[in-house]
């Protein structure tokens, strides 16, 4: 019997397994949304935030000893953790550890991601998996990673790396492999100026996602060698697979649908433009992302609030929302919401209006605003007549306004200081 065909042996692998979540970078290129918090800690799809998706994952994959590795202002990551994800049963070898940069063998920060697994593998060793399976902490997706143990074994690998296909004209922002008919890493660029096209595939190249499963003595041997290399970045992508390409077995595994046998949904929302879509494509009527599917759920942190409100009922006063999302504890005012997400505690007042919006915790938006296509951030208050959207030009002078024409708004551009540092 094939492992993908006996959940017993993929459950054995999952109870056999330490997950790593990579959670301690900074996500600059989300600019202002990641100022005062690092980027798996930003808020997503109206009640989550990014690092709930590979928890979930590990999770709903039967893997229920995780460490989440932080390092970049990590204090809203570490008590949203804290608060929800707790539930794990420590006698019973469950837990969610937070594992912060704390110069434990270095007197450094970590350096790479290699590095930071590195500097945490005493810790690694006291709990004595056999395998390793180490996740990015800041992409969107729903994925069994028990399938990719069971192939990890299967091939008799010493690493597997988790892949998808991408556009070729994006390719260059991931690392780009190269695979025979047996899905073995012929080849590994990390973000190179020229991807390889997939062979069959001259649209696509197959990207890593940032997913590894490696065997733990083969990772602790690979570790140690980087880093006694002066000259490495102390990187997976950059240092680690290339150099062990030739001399083991390093697998490639397609992260495919598998009901569908297609392109799995996975989003890099790295770009305010990617986080505004991503979340606003959660309205569709069938959207790639199913937040409603009781076989796989999103765990997460959720606070103790009131349905979301809609109040007033005249002709130039209603509160309404049309295709849109609209999380607990909001109020809809008197205001008119369309194709727009809002997470929770926001307030619209009267006789205001938002589209293509996304507005995120704790937000107060006043009377007589006109807001669309704009990402507004947690703890704003919006004040009366205010305009967003309509003229780009004048939004850039207040705010920051992406290539897409997107316009990001945060407590600080509008004089108001959440964050004391003085």
């Amino acid at each position: 019997m094939s492992p993908h065909d006996s959940p017993r042996f993929v459950s054995r692998l999952t109870r056999d397994t330490l997950a790593l979540i990579m959670a301690g970078g900074r996500g600059s290129r989300l600019k202002d949304l990641t100022r005062w918090r690092a980027k798996p800690a930003v808020a997503f799809g109206g009640k989550f935030r990014i690092i709930d998706f590979p928890l979930s994952n590990c999770i709903n994959s039967g893997i229920r000893r995780i460490g989440v590795l932080t390092q970049y202002k990590a204090h809203s990551l570490i008590t949203h953790i804290q608060r929800g994800w707790g539930h794990l049963r420590g006698e019973f070898g469950e837990f969610v550890e937070l594992l912060p940069a704390q110069q434990r063998i270095e007197t450094s920060w970590y350096a790479g991601t290699a590095d930071a697994i590195y500097q945490n593998l005493d810790i690694i060793r006291n709990h004595g998996p056999e395998y390793v399976l180490i996740l990015a902490g800041d992409h969107i997706y729903k994925m069994d990673y028990g399938a990719m143990l069971a192939a990890h074994v299967e091939k008799q690998a010493d690493v597997t790396v988790g892949c998808i296909e991408v556009p070729i004209e994006q390719a260059h922002a991931f690392g780009v492999m190269e695979v025979d008919s047996e899905d073995r890493v012929l080849e590994f660029q990390e973000k190179p100026s020229q991807p390889k096209a997939k062979i069959g595939r001259p649209d696509a190249a197959l990207c890593s996602m940032g997913i590894y499963v490696f065997n733990k003595d083969f990772l602790f041997e690979q570790l140690i060698k980087d880093a006694d290399s002066p000259n490495s970045s102390h990187d997976f992508g950059k240092d680690i697979i290339p150099a062990v390409i030739n001399k083991y077995r390093v697998y490639a595994h397609d992260f495919l649908d598998q009901e569908t046998n297609q392109q799995a949904y996975w989003r890099d929302v790295g770009t305010v433009d990617a986080f505004w879509e991503a979340n606003l494509e959660l309205i569709g009527v069938t959207p790639e992302l199913n937040l409603y599917d009781n076989n796989w759920p999103i765990w997460t942190y959720q606070e103790q609030l009131p349905p979301a409100k809609f109040i007033f009922d005249d002709e130039e006063r209603r509160g309404t929302a049309v295709d849109s999302m609209v999380s607990g504890g909001c109020i809809i005012s008197g205001a008119q919401v369309r194709h727009s997400l809002l997470f929770s505690n926001v307030k619209v007042n009267s006789f205001t209006t938002l589209e293509d919006a996304v507005i995120l915790p704790e937000v107060d938006i006043g009377r007589h605003c006109r807001i669309k296509r704009a990402v507004i951030d947690k703890g704003c208050q919006i004040p009366e007549g205010t305009i967003i959207g309509e003229d780009p030009e004048e939004d850039a002078k207040r705010f920051h306004v992406t290539p897409g024409g997107i316009a990001l708004v945060v407590p600080e551009m509008l004089g108001q200081q959440l964050h004391h540092v003085r």
